[in-house]
């Protein structure tokens, strides 16, 4: 076999093993659907007569509930991968005739099954609570790409915080990021009803360009820039995400 074969085959096996522990861990796939959708449903029944009194509100804060969906199915993957290095896992790795960072990649890889999974879930309850996008099949397979991508990028960023962190418990700290970025941005309230500092924050994060283009190819409302701006964002950290943990790995497991 080739050493891109061996890669692939390594990859595999460790995608596997992330998947079943995933399966597994009922908790936390639970976890990552029944809060998003519980926000929803807060939102949607409780928040929503005030916000927009036309009851058009859910068609509205849908797009930003999937990103915070995506938020909680990444950020476990931190918790998994300091689990993994704190409990030896990946030296007993290296001590066999697989690629030891191949475990990084079934990380990733179950994240976005995990996400994928969830997110179809929340789709559907919120076409129960009145959510009605007049996408067509193009748009719907741009909003799948645009969600790839974000988890992708999201998870290596995960990745990273949980080769940093020294516990399992500092790890968890990751999800408090990812549950608070988004309501900093434009997925429950327009960002122009917010003061000028915290609007400034909102027009220039991630989570606000992603949660304008899946509104747009949704719904149909203008995307202009923020179509750029959020394949920008999520390449970026993609990106950058993936080569710091490429570092941080090597650090963590060197010698």
């Amino acid at each position: 076999m080739t050493t891109l074969a061996y890669a692939a085959s390594d990859s595999a096996a460790m995608v596997g093993r992330s998947v079943k522990h995933t399966v597994r861990n009922l908790e936390s796939l639970l976890m990552s659907v029944i809060l998003p959708v519980v926000l929803m449903l807060l939102f949607v029944y409780v928040f929503g007569g005030a916000i927009d009194p036309s009851g058009h509100y859910a068609n509205y804060v849908v797009p930003g509930i999937i990103l915070l969906c995506t938020g909680y199915g990444a950020a476990s993957t931190a918790v998994d991968v300091a689990q993994d290095m704190a409990e030896g896992v990946v030296d007993r790795f290296r001590s066999m005739p697989i690629l030891s960072s191949a475990v990084l990649t079934g990380h990733v890889v179950a994240s976005v099954a995990r996400n994928a999974l969830a997110t179809a879930l929340v789709i559907g309850v919120a076409f129960l609570t009145g959510f009605r996008p007049d996408a067509g099949a193009l748009e719907w397979l741009a909003v799948a790409g645009v969600l790839l991508l974000w988890v992708l990028a999201l998870s290596w960023v995960a990745v990273c915080f949980g080769l940093i962190a020294r516990t399992v418990e500092g790890a968890n700290g990751f999800t408090f990021l990812v549950l608070f970025l988004p309501y900093l941005s434009s997925a429950f309230v327009p960002v122009q009803t917010m003061k000028a500092g915290l609007r400034a924050v909102a027009a220039n994060q991630p989570v606000t360009p992603i949660t304008e283009t899946l509104r747009g190819l949704l719904l149909g409302t203008p995307i202009g820039s923020h179509g750029w701006q959020a394949v920008l964002w999520c390449g970026a950290l993609l990106i950058g995400a993936y080569a710091a943990a490429s570092v941080l790995f090597r650090r963590r497991t060197a010698g």
